[in-house]
């Protein structure tokens, strides 16, 4: 096995793996999501803490899961030419896409969220809302989070390219 072909299977372990365990936080959102209606309707409690942590569980799913997804090639594409074209030419589309759009956006996301994250985990910043939940600054530190492991599955991606157009063979 090649060193590329090693560092792919390395790289997209981890966001199948992180994919995974993700997907579990959505059985607990949806649980949580139930209590709250119940206690709020039916009860008449409502607690600010319950429903900033379905919020805040709904925004990790989604970041953390972003790897994933595209590991999976289950991210929207406008494929008017994509659908149709070879996979020389998919992957030709690929490379470029990941090298000179995406990794681009990911590496100003990470670099933009640095300073925001380093000052809410300076103060240990919480909710602004009375009753909130305590831990703002472990959310926040989840856009780097983001950033890693997208930008990282956007790399095994360009990796598997390189590979189909130097050798012909797809990882």
């Amino acid at each position: 096995m090649s060193y590329i072909e090693r560092t792919v299977n390395f790289i997209d372990s981890i966001n199948d793996w992180v994919g995974r365990a993700i997907s579990w936080l959505l059985v607990l959102m949806v649980l949580n999501v139930f209590f709250v209606v119940v206690l709020r309707y039916v009860f008449g409690f409502g607690a600010i803490w319950m429903q900033e942590l379905y919020v805040w569980s709904h925004s990790i799913v989604f970041l953390l899961g972003a790897g994933y997804t595209l590991l999976h090639k289950g991210h929207v594409r406008i494929d008017l030419i994509y659908r149709t074209a070879s996979n020389k030419y998919k992957s030709l589309i690929d490379f470029f896409g990941s090298m000179f759009f995406a990794l681009p956006v990911i590496y100003c996301i990470f670099i933009k969220s640095l300073p925001m994250v380093e000052r809410s985990w300076k103060v240990l910043e919480k909710s602004a809302e009375a009753g909130g939940l305590p831990g703002l600054f472990l959310f926040k530190a989840v856009l780097l989070v983001f950033s890693i492991l997208f930008g990282i599955q956007f790399i095994s991606m360009a990796l598997k390219n390189i590979y189909h157009l130097i050798y012909g063979k797809i990882i």
